[in-house]
């Protein structure tokens, strides 16, 4: 006990002005959310929330509230829920010539000062992400702030060293309590303007070095993405490596809808943290609690999304998501420090109309981008800016209101079971010929609240099966009741493809022949359903060097009846330069059909059709893709995507 007020006071403003917090945070329990216990969980693991963009959501009307429904700081009802560290990102001068913010929290050195000093009260650490650009940046953007263009690269650095160094000294002034600070963000081999590895270097080496002089009790990350390309983050790491970099975290971005598996990121970073003798970190990972929009600005992830469905956009979906990075990092990881959800408090500013949120938007900043920031950003921004596209992957209700899963964070400590319940019922989906036979299934998989599956009974409704079958090549999704719940089972009608293996959902080769020159560093079925036209697999290729793409992709088709035919392959890509791609048929060795293709960019499918084929009995026949590209000094790369040969009789 103290022996005098004034001592317990003095010891308080101690502990303050040295970053620490003396806050006691609320019990934490659950009724209904199911959360299993992440073992070997250390004290000072990090459980992080980004919430950079709380100060222009509250600017724009929005209030949160605390789990017993009473208005409350938010960073309050973080800290109570387990949340031990704030991540808040800092642009350099978010702003146009008259002063309007870009939006997307129009985030600042004065924002991150304002959320460090509210994290600070209630006993969080802040990490600090610099990403060095006036806007957003990652792997497809990486722009110079406007006062630094057309300076050389000495100058460059010089300029991010001393913005860096009075960044941090306002926070140190304020009394934050900084624990980490981030040198870039997804520089996946490009920042701040910079493509070229050495400069790269150099500006992260002037990070590092301001952040060591004013905080050097805290730890130094770097941030890459897209942790699927295993072979991206070697390299990535390698070339720190080479050049000495001063650092202590290898961060990566995990989103499971798009960055594979966990057995993958945790091997990955592993891998890094054991040959690099770094601690590693989830920098960002979120997951979709509903489908549903709420601000009248489309979100990124939905049901209509071209990606990986783990778990259900449920509460309890979301907690699970969250729960298994925790433990993949904690148990499946070395040197795994830590997990921050991202922007789990970026909700709508309203629920009434679209024109009623946009001028919030472009007066708060609390969108996405507002339409100021087409002068810094015109071919994104300036054509999409709106609201929030991520409302469904927030912890809080539009309400203000945090939901269940918001808790995960403080029960993987310990536990907690609830009765076992159906949460969602898993989608199916069939492909079926045309000229089959229809049979839908009898069962469905019941997605349970441990993440369990269990196989229940279906009724289908209003099943036409006639009008499939005469409908020609289309998708239908099919409605049915599964104990009491909505069932989905998504049928598409396809022509018959006397392919094999035409879309590599087997996950290999089966069934095609690959030749190429021996020199492309990556050529190879991949498993990324963002990038595929069909199911989740597609033929991938990337090769960096100069005229090193070249290779041919061919099946030979057996058994095929006598008759005439039309054969079909799509890509897609960019950075081919020089390019020499073509479909083709062979008969009998010989090739007597091609059609040119050609790779432009992203997501841009080219569909290479051959018709007419005369197929006669005893003829041996082959189809295929030829790919050859010199690149245009980034490293031509593709994909490759459904191979039909249908009958035109």
């Amino acid at each position: 006990m103290f022996k005098s007020k004034a001592v317990f006071l003095f010891l308080c403003c101690f502990l303050l002005l040295c970053g620490c917090s003396t806050y006691q945070r609320a019990e934490i329990s659950s009724d209904s959310l199911y959360v299993a216990e992440v073992e070997n969980l250390a004290d000072d693991f990090i459980l992080g929330m980004d919430a950079s963009c709380v100060p222009a959501l509250e600017a724009s009307g929005v209030t949160f509230y605390d789990f017993n429904g009473e208005e409350a700081d938010v960073f309050k009802t973080l800290a109570d829920s387990g949340i031990n560290y704030i991540r808040v990102r800092v642009w350099v001068d978010p702003y146009d010539s008259e002063g309007n913010g870009y939006g997307g929290g129009n985030c600042d050195i004065d924002n991150a000062v304002e959320i460090g000093k509210r994290a600070t009260k209630y006993g969080m650490k802040l990490l600090v992400n610099f990403h060095y650009s006036d806007f957003w940046a990652d792997p497809s953007k990486q722009m110079t702030p406007k006062a630094w263009v057309g300076m050389n690269i000495d100058e460059k650095v010089e300029a991010l060293y001393q913005y860096t160094l009075e960044s941090l000294q306002k926070l140190k002034k304020a009394g934050v309590d900084v624990g980490m600070v981030q040198v870039g963000n997804e520089t996946n081999g490009k920042m701040c303007g910079e493509t070229i590895w050495m400069n790269i270097y150099k500006l992260m080496d002037a990070g590092s070095r301001a952040t060591r002089e004013v905080f050097p009790d805290a730890l130094v990350a770097v941030h890459f993405a897209n942790p699927e390309s295993a072979d991206s983050y070697r390299s990535y790491a390698s070339k720190l490596a080479y050049y000495s970099l001063d650092y202590d975290v290898f961060a990566s971005s995990y989103y499971p809808f798009w960055h594979g598996t966990l057995e993958n990121l945790s091997s990955l970073l592993s891998e890094i943290a054991e040959t690099y003798d770094k601690k590693v970190m989830v920098a960002e990972t979120a997951y979709a609690y509903t489908d549903l929009d709420s601000d009248f600005s489309s979100n990124t992830i939905s049901n209509e999304s071209a990606i990986i469905k783990d778990y259900p956009f449920t509460v309890q979906g979301q907690a699970n998501s969250v729960r298994n990075v925790i433990d993949a990092i904690a148990n499946d990881t070395t040197n795994g420090i830590g997990v921050f959800y991202w922007e789990g408090t970026w909700i709508t500013v309203g629920t009434d109309s679209y024109e009623q949120n946009a001028l919030l938007w472009e007066q708060y900043g609390s969108g996405w981008a507002s339409s100021y920031a087409a002068g810094y950003d015109p071919d994104d921004a300036g054509q999409y800016y709106g609201g929030c596209a991520v409302d469904n992957q927030a912890m809080f209700a539009p309400d203000g209101t945090p939901l269940e899963s918001l808790k995960v964070f403080d029960l993987v400590r310990g536990g907690n079971e609830v009765e076992l319940s159906a949460d969602a019922i898993e989608d199916t989906t069939l492909i079926i010929d045309l000229n089959g036979e229809i049979a839908l299934p009898e069962t469905v998989y019941a997605v349970m609240n441990d993440d369990s599956k269990q196989e229940i009974d279906v009724v289908w409704q209003n099943v036409d099966y006639e009008a499939m079958k005469s409908g020609g090549a289309q998708q239908y999704d099919i409605v049915g009741d599964a104990g009491g719940m909505e069932a989905h089972c998504y049928v598409s009608m396809v022509e018959y493809n006397f392919l094999q293996n035409y879309s590599f959902e087997t996950g290999d080769e089966t069934g095609w022949q690959v030749s190429s020159n021996g020199l492309m560093d990556e050529l190879y079925v991949e498993d990324k359903p963002t990038d595929s036209l069909t199911g989740t697999y597609h033929y991938h290729f990337w090769s960096a060097a100069a005229n090193s793409v070249e290779f041919s992709l061919e099946q030979e088709v057996l058994e095929l009846p006598a008759g005439k035919y039309k054969y079909s392959i799509s890509i897609m890509g960019g950075d081919a330069g020089e390019q020499e791609i073509y479909a083709y048929v062979k008969i009998n060795g010989e090739i007597v059909a091609t059609q040119a293709m050609e790779l432009t960019v992203y997501n841009s499918w080219d569909t290479a059709v051959i018709e007419g084929i005369e197929y006669a009995e005893g003829d041996s026949i082959a189809v295929g893709i030829y790919v050859k590209c010199s690149g245009s000094g980034n490293g031509a790369w593709g994909k490759i995507d459904d191979a039909l040969l249908n009958s035109m009789t």
